[in-house]
């Protein structure tokens, strides 16, 4: 602490020149604090200016990410729908297809039992020989009887979906015979 009496009670020149001499001294080192201070001040206000700017940021990537995952989710529950209509159809489409291959089934039962009957009835299955003799009409040479028998065995083969072993057997056997006459 100064102790201004002092300096107003000197009265020689030395000490006045001391009294000068620190006070100048205190003069610098105060102006050098408050340069010093100032900095400080300057450099905490960029700092929080860059600290606000960077919480700016911050809030606005977040209300961007917010944004992208309510969409996110808004296009998820959307898929979500798709794909339980979807699984529905589709289950609808089994049992539909599942009812049909028991209707099937069930028609083929009937159509063997028609056969059965149809064979017994007329002897040793003339029917079918009529009808294979029918699928092979109106051919007259080699090639012709070849080919006819390749469409109609690809078209009644037993791995087909309507196939027939029994018709393709008939098949077989009309164009071996068919093959020796010619």
């Amino acid at each position: 602490m100064i102790d201004w009496e002092e300096i107003a009670g000197a009265v020689e020149a030395d000490e006045l020149k001391e009294a000068k001499l620190w006070l100048f001294q205190e003069n610098i080192r105060l102006e050098n604090e408050r340069r010093e201070l100032a900095a400080s001040q300057e450099k905490l206000d960029e700092s929080q200016r860059e600290f606000l700017d960077e919480r700016a940021r911050f809030n606005r990537e977040m209300d961007e990410l917010n944004r992208r995952t309510v969409q996110e989710q808004k296009r998820l529950r959307e898929e979500n729908l798709f794909f339980e209509k979807k699984l529905a159809i589709l289950q609808d489409g089994f049992r539909q297809l599942d009812e049909d291959r028991k209707t099937l089934e069930k028609q083929k039962q009937v159509l063997a039992e028609q056969r059965k009957r149809s064979t017994q009835a007329s002897g040793d299955g003339s029917i079918l020989d009529e009808t294979v003799k029918r699928l092979f009409s109106g051919v007259n040479n080699s090639l012709a009887l070849r080919k006819r028998h390749r469409d109609l065995v690809k078209i009644f083969h037993p791995d087909n979906l309507f196939g027939d072993a029994e018709l393709v057997q008939m098949i077989n056997k009309e164009y071996l015979r068919r093959k020796e006459e010619a």
